[in-house]
């Protein structure tokens, strides 16, 4: 069995990044990005909201809660109206996409690192035990 060190993970690690960074995936989410960053109509939304959300800062800090209910209420109002717009729906869906992608690999690392483990130890990958703990609960005299 081969060795590897920390370095040599961790730069195998940086080209499955580099893999996955130019995947169908990534490319779709880089595209709804540029377009959501083009569009003025959002950009005018977020600048609103931005403006609201500091204004809400200083009525919480002057304890304006009437106020600062109003203005929760506004900052509401327009983020619902950001996510009627298509463009911004679309981006939510390559965000939700690019996330399955990433828990996908991520998932399959941990499950298949436990599983050599396990494996590597004599265990029983679909009891979920390393061999030392085989040898440990049959020895206890249960």
């Amino acid at each position: 069995m081969q060795e590897y060190t920390r370095k040599q993970v961790l730069d195998e690690a940086k080209k499955l990044a580099d893999m996955l960074a130019n995947t169908e995936e990534i490319d779709r989410f880089k595209q709804v990005e540029a377009k959501l960053n083009e569009n003025q109509k959002v950009q005018k939304l977020i600048t609103k909201i931005k403006a609201l959300q500091k204004q809400a800062v200083n009525f919480q800090a002057y304890e304006k809660r009437e106020a600062l209910k109003r203005i929760e209420d506004e900052i509401d109002r327009l983020q619902a109206e950001i996510d009627e717009i298509p463009v911004v729906q679309e981006f939510k869906e390559s965000q939700i996409v690019v996330n399955d992608v990433l828990q996908l690999i991520s998932g399959t690392i941990s499950r298949e690192v436990t599983n050599k483990v396990i494996e590597s130890t004599g265990g029983d990958v679909l009891a979920g035990e390393t061999g030392s703990k085989k040898k440990n609960s049959a020895s206890c005299g249960h």
